[in-house]
């Protein structure tokens, strides 16, 4: 039996081509039966449309962009109850793809899109972050506070560049230009600890960035957030540093303390500058120093693919 299926598009993604995979795939929509689409037009937009989707009695809402996408997708119908929560379909035609890559979703547009139509539903946990003020944000795939977070904010600003390499040019452009560690304070359901922390990263999967192995053992289904943290260092150690995030193997190194948990707070001497899956939140002129994060298990309905 067909799903009433509203398609959220962001034709920005992919710098613009995603309209041109959209139109490419619509004919797998009318095999399926029928599709209600809607294209967004401003920042959070997609938000707007997912929980517009649930209120409207769609079963099925398909994000069809990049990470940033489904973000604003799935912190749309986290406002929903339960109940009238949409199951959550990917179609990845964006920069990193990451949550994509984590639920196996495949890559070209119109599998991803046959396997959202037809697949079957799965759950994925979710992590949720609320500041000093209040304000809360789901995320699906990682939240960096810190370099990462500078990365996200210079990536922006390289029109030219797609993909891995985008990010690349930006993690080599922060090590020279971003490089002051911040004296954090951090509580977790497990310890409570002082360092210095140039990056730290709650990971719901294991890359980000396109392809930067982040938290190896990460997985979205465990009830966990799996850190990585780099302590104050040398620009020439984190230019050391870079190939073995790429790799995962950068936990050996004694500047990265790596762990897992299901609470994690921290308070800083600083203003922190945070994305959640590539989506900035505070950036330079923030002055939010003190967040706090909790693992929600099993939190949203979604149709995964085969890793």
């Amino acid at each position: 039996m067909s799903r009433k299926v509203k398609i959220i598009l962001n034709p920005m993604a992919d710098m613009g081509n995603a309209w041109r995979v959209a139109n490419d795939v619509r004919p797998i929509v009318s095999e399926y039966g029928h599709a209600d689409w809607s294209g967004t037009v401003y920042p959070t937009h997609a938000a707007e449309l997912a929980k517009q989707a649930g209120e409207q009695g769609y079963e099925m809402v398909i994000a069809m962009g990049g990470d940033g996408t489904v973000h604003e997708v799935v912190n749309g119908l986290m406002q929903l109850p339960e109940g009238r929560r949409p199951l959550l379909g990917v179609v990845p035609v964006g920069s990193g793809n990451d949550f994509a890559h984590s639920i196996g979703i495949p890559a070209k547009a119109d599998h991803a899109l046959a396997l959202a139509l037809n697949g079957e539903p799965s759950s994925v946990d979710l992590g949720l972050m609320t500041d000093e003020n209040g304000r809360r944000e789901y995320f699906d795939n990682s939240l960096g506070i810190g370099f990462d977070a500078v990365v996200t904010i210079r990536s922006h600003k390289l029109p030219v560049l797609r993909g891995f390499a985008m990010y690349l040019t930006a993690v080599l452009q922060t090590i020279l230009l971003n490089h002051q560690p911040a004296q954090m304070k951090i509580t977790t359901d497990a310890e409570s600890w002082e360092q210095s922390s140039l990056m730290t990263v709650l990971c719901n999967g294991p890359r980000e960035g396109g392809g930067f192995m982040v938290a190896p053992e990460a997985r979205n289904d465990d009830g966990l957030f799996h850190y990585a943290m780099i302590a104050g260092c040398s620009r020439l150690t984190m230019f050391r540093l870079v190939p073995e995030v790429m790799k995962g193997t950068h936990g050996r190194f004694p500047q990265v303390k790596m762990g897992s948990c299901r609470k994690f707070s921290l308070t800083a001497d600083r203003p922190l500058y945070i994305h959640a899956d590539g989506e900035i939140y505070t950036s330079f002129g923030s002055n939010l120093r003190r967040v706090s994060f909790e693992m929600l298990p099993n939190a949203l309905r979604v149709v995964k693919g085969e890793k």
